[in-house]
């Protein structure tokens, strides 16, 4: 008989943790060799000693090293693809687990969250044993907590303290992998304008893990990506816009993707009731961002001020988790910090909006007159193309003047347009779902 029950066992398992850090050490210094080797540093300093080695080079290095140089100066700026090195990662190919990872990335507003966070719900509709897993710079994992979602969090590189952009990859990088080692998953989804060459050094590690990347269609014309960005993923989704989208081959076209389906909202009695509105007032909606790019709130006080001058209406304005406190006050407006606020959607005659993905596809869904005030000094996202549609469908206003005089005619344009039947498109998310299994 054993005199040390469960010994063999615990010797296993301490040989078990061991091969695990001796394999995360491993990981983490293959990573640090391949950063290392990509600085501009490095190639340099190899090109000069190559041609030191080779003197046959030596005499050639006034033309080769500005050619160099310039290569690299083209990769950094994304003009030009940067070469992957092929270093060895000893658990590749363990199996699997019925995982998927999503990253949100954090923009100026809920997009890219909101996407990602639709799409987990349908996939949990569609197969509740799947484990869905968050990993996002977005600040707002409250809302994820209480959905029971795993989240990873790493803040944003610019809420960090003279943190470069080479070492803010290098935190991506290493968490991410941390992520995968832990969860083994199947597939990956990104959603965002930009990739991160951290998250793309990450995946580039996972050969057999399906990657995923939801992106707009909406890009500004002057806007680009690095050239090399899409051939990390073996797919890519293009969430609806009602604009001209992307056809090339792996390029997924979705319905329009919202978090909140009208017939989930709150009924038009109960979410009045919760804004302390009259049933019979007419209610409109404002919201214009996070105020994080633009100074909003000048545009707003005219907004608003317009607003009141109509007798008996009622302002709800939405506040985001993302910026600041709004410092308005006045009898017939209410302020909701909720998420998300589709919610009470049904208590709305109009609304007042910026031009947002969310806030676009939700207005156009639901059927509420919209004037739009799009905010033309986001990076990637051309709000004012997204907008300019909705008049063309007879729902929407868009105002680019700014000016108080234009504002209150676009108000009156507003009011009497009529309100539309809810648009009955399928839901983007659901497709994604189905695209995955």
């Amino acid at each position: 008989m054993d005199e040390h029950p469960g010994a063999e066992d615990s010797s296993f398992d301490s040989v078990e943790h061991s091969y695990d850090a001796l394999k995360r050490k491993y990981g983490r210094n293959q990573r640090e060799i391949r950063r290392l080797r990509k600085t501009v540093s490095f190639q340099l300093g190899l090109h000069l000693t190559t041609a030191v080695r080779r003197p046959w080079r030596f005499f050639a290095l006034p033309i080769t090293l500005p050619l160099v140089a310039l290569k690299l100066g083209m990769q950094r700026l994304g003009k030009r693809p940067i070469e992957q090195m092929a270093l060895e990662d000893f658990d590749n190919h363990e199996e699997r687990k019925h995982c998927i990872v999503l990253f949100p990335t954090n923009g100026v507003g809920f997009g890219h969250f909101t996407r990602m966070y639709a799409v987990a719900r349908a996939l949990r509709k569609v197969d509740p044993s799947l484990e869905i897993v968050f990993f996002t710079p977005m600040p707002t994992l409250h809302i994820l907590y209480r959905e029971q979602f795993p989240t990873y969090h790493l803040a944003g590189r610019y809420k960090h303290a003279d943190m470069t952009a080479s070492q803010w990859n290098g935190l991506v990088e290493d968490m991410l992998h941390m992520v995968f080692d832990m969860h083994r998953p199947k597939w990956f989804m990104f959603d965002g304008a930009y990739p991160y060459r951290g998250m793309l050094n990450a995946i580039a590690s996972q050969p057999n893990m399906d990657k995923w990347w939801m992106r707009r269609g909406s890009f500004k014309s002057n806007k680009s990506i690095p050239v090399d960005s899409t051939s990390f993923f073996d797919d890519i989704i293009v969430p609806g816009e009602g604009l001209e989208s992307n056809t090339q081959e792996n390029f997924h076209q979705v319905s329009p993707i919202i978090a909140v389906e009208p017939q989930d909202a709150w009924e038009r009695d109960f979410a009045r009731s919760r804004l302390s509105v009259p049933n019979e007032a007419r209610v409109v909606y404002v919201q214009l961002g996070a105020g994080r790019i633009n100074a909003i709130e000048n545009v707003l006080e005219h907004v608003l001020e317009s607003l009141y001058a109509y007798s008996g209406l009622y302002v709800v304005l939405g506040e985001s988790m993302l910026g600041e406190r709004l410092p308005f006050t006045h009898d017939r407006l209410r302020i909701i910090r909720d998420y998300p606020n589709t919610m009470y959607a049904h208590a709305f005659d109009a609304s007042v909006q910026a031009g947002g993905y969310n806030s676009y596809q939700e207005m156009r869904r639901f059927g509420i007159p919209t004037l739009f005030i799009p905010n033309t000094d986001t990076g990637m996202d051309d709000q004012l193309a997204r907008c300019q549609i909705s008049e063309k469908e007879g729902w929407g206003v868009v105002n680019e003047s700014l000016s108080v005089k234009n504002l209150q005619k676009d108000i009156e344009k507003l009011f009497k347009l009529p309100k539309k039947p809810q648009n009955t498109v399928a839901n983007g998310a659901e497709e994604v779902a189905h695209l995955l299994f």
